[in-house]
């Protein structure tokens, strides 16, 4: 599991002066891409395979509140991976300075290619830095219709 500490600050606050719907969205986001670093996925790395991550949803659930003052830790742990690598599956924690587990998110997203602009497979090299990672239990391989499990489809105005 990796974990990434975060301050609570003023800016992180809503009207009822708690930790915001949108920052944690953003310490999620910070985690991963801290996460990806760590895996050796960097800009660079990035740029020159002309990829990136995508996020199709994230859905959240709330435990307790969090407030300014004291920090936060984010977990993500891989969840599930399609075996081309172009799906993937995290979960996020959220854990107060004592441990206590006050939120969770499961994200479902994919790689795009920054040329077509349409989902991609991982080359075997990137892919081989997830497959080395120790898989969770709850691990699981994705197909295309996990990210469909929701039949959510766009509904136009006109």
């Amino acid at each position: 599991m990796f974990v990434k500490e975060f301050e609570v600050r003023w800016s992180d606050v809503d009207a009822n002066r708690h930790l915001a719907n949108s920052a944690y969205i953003n310490f999620m986001s910070h985690t991963r891409m801290a996460y990806l670093l760590e895996l050796g996925f960097g800009h660079e790395v990035m740029a020159k395979n002309k990829l990136g991550p995508v996020v199709f949803y994230e859905h959240m659930y709330y435990f307790k509140e969090v407030f300014p003052g004291k920090p936060v830790k984010v977990s993500l742990e891989v969840m599930g991976m399609s075996e081309d690598g172009s799906f993937f599956e995290f979960h996020h924690n959220f854990y107060d300075s004592k441990g206590r587990n006050v939120a969770h998110c499961e994200m479902m997203g994919a790689w795009i290619s920054l040329e077509t602009r349409q989902i991609c497979a991982l080359t075997e090299e990137l892919l081989g830095r997830f497959q080395e990672l120790e898989r969770p239990e709850g691990y699981r391989t994705l197909t295309k219709e996990d990210t469909r499990k929701f039949a959510k489809r766009p509904k136009d105005l006109a």
